[in-house]
């Protein structure tokens, strides 16, 4: 951030002559902390989404009637799989599964499409040995496809492999920009607040309007999270390191939580890369590979995955996909290219557990007659 610091010079008075001037000086100064935090800065072709909230001098009526526009195209708001959404109404046709014959064979070299999802919190699972298990709950928030890209019109040097755009959270389009409204023109949903790429094999593309829910994983299978940690902002050595520290007295002085010596002199006499010193700590991209899927919930679109060490805050966006872990890979075909609604509304029941995790709903004891 930039300030402006304005200085007025006084009028100065000349012997023999009065000769008034003012003269303005612009000093640019920058506030200390500015590479501290990482920011982000979109690619100039990046469309805005949002616009500017201003007072657009729209009458009650003509905001009405807008409303009335949003609701007979979209749907009326609602309350689906416990994420607030619309309706979706969609302009074009579900897709469906396609037919026996025209469905591509799944390999286990294929890349299938990742889900969108919200850390909604922690919880534990007892396994029928009596193991404590502590796992994470990710609610996949109201996923559809967006577009398919052909893998001749992506990246070049990923000639393998397509690329599908994913949305999730359908939010008021009255909201959002012209430009970012027409991203989703073809695909025949609402626009939603949040979109992800994601890296597919062009055996297991999805038409535009799919939708996408918790049945693209199963129980049992490992999948690799990706999130953005908590942002702490500038940490010491103890909190961003875990140093132990000097101790409170016995002769220390102001070197409590300092990191004290950080190498020698000589030939070396140098700060090494890498080092543990205090810096910016959080807000940064992290994998977590090879959680267990224990717990699946269709009715409300949520999975428990193994350990609490998910990347995010409470609420925070994370992405889902396939584990990439060679010995971790699944062995049995997977929903390809995922789980369409006709065939989830047959097969799956409310709550899927695994087959180590006890199930409180199930009786335990049992007690037979003399």
């Amino acid at each position: 951030m930039l300030r402006t610091v304005i200085c007025d010079l006084a009028r100065l008075r000349l012997s023999g002559s009065t000769a008034s001037s003012a003269a303005v000086v612009v000093t640019q100064v920058r506030e200390k902390g500015h590479l501290s935090r990482p920011r982000l800065r979109n690619p100039y072709w990046f469309i805005r989404p949002q616009r500017s909230q201003t007072d657009d001098l729209v009458t009650g009526e003509n905001r009405s009637f807008i409303k009335e526009v949003i609701h007979d195209t979209y749907g009326v708001p609602a309350l689906i799989k416990g994420v607030q959404t619309y309706e979706q109404r969609q302009l074009i046709k579900t897709p469906q599964a396609p037919a026996t014959e025209d469905a591509q064979p799944w390999t286990p070299n294929v890349r299938r499409c990742g889900l969108i999802a919200r850390k909604i919190g922690q919880y534990p699972l007892w396994l029928k040995n009596g193991e404590r298990v502590r796992t994470t709950l990710l609610q996949v928030v109201d996923n559809h496809v967006v577009k398919y890209i052909p893998p001749e019109e992506y990246v070049k040097h990923l000639h393998r492999y397509g690329c599908l755009v994913v949305g999730a959270e359908s939010t008021n389009p009255a909201l959002l920009t012209k430009e970012y409204c027409g991203l989703f023109k073809d695909s025949g949903v609402m626009p939603t607040k949040n979109l992800a790429r994601f890296i597919v094999s062009p055996q297991a593309a999805l038409a535009p309007g799919t939708p996408l829910n918790v049945g693209h994983f199963r129980v049992g299978d490992f999948v690799d999270v990706r999130g953005k940690t908590v942002d702490h902002g500038f940490q010491g050595v103890v909190k961003r390191h875990g140093f132990k520290g000097m101790p409170a007295s016995h002769g220390v002085t102001k070197t409590h939580r300092r990191p004290g010596n950080i190498g020698g002199g000589g030939e070396k006499g140098r700060v090494w890369p890498g080092t543990k010193m205090p810096g910016h700590m959080g807000n940064r991209w992290r994998i977590i590979k090879g959680l267990r899927i224990w717990r699946v919930n269709t009715k409300y679109n949520v999975m428990w995955v193994q350990g609490s060490s998910v990347p995010g805050s409470t609420n925070g966006l994370v992405y889902i996909y396939d584990t990439i872990l060679p010995l971790r890979r699944p062995q049995l075909a997977p929903p390809f290219p995922t789980l369409y609604d006709n065939d989830a509304e047959e097969q799956l029941p409310e709550d899927i557990w695994h087959e180590q995790v006890h199930n409180f709903n199930e009786e335990s004891i049992t007690y037979k007659p003399e």
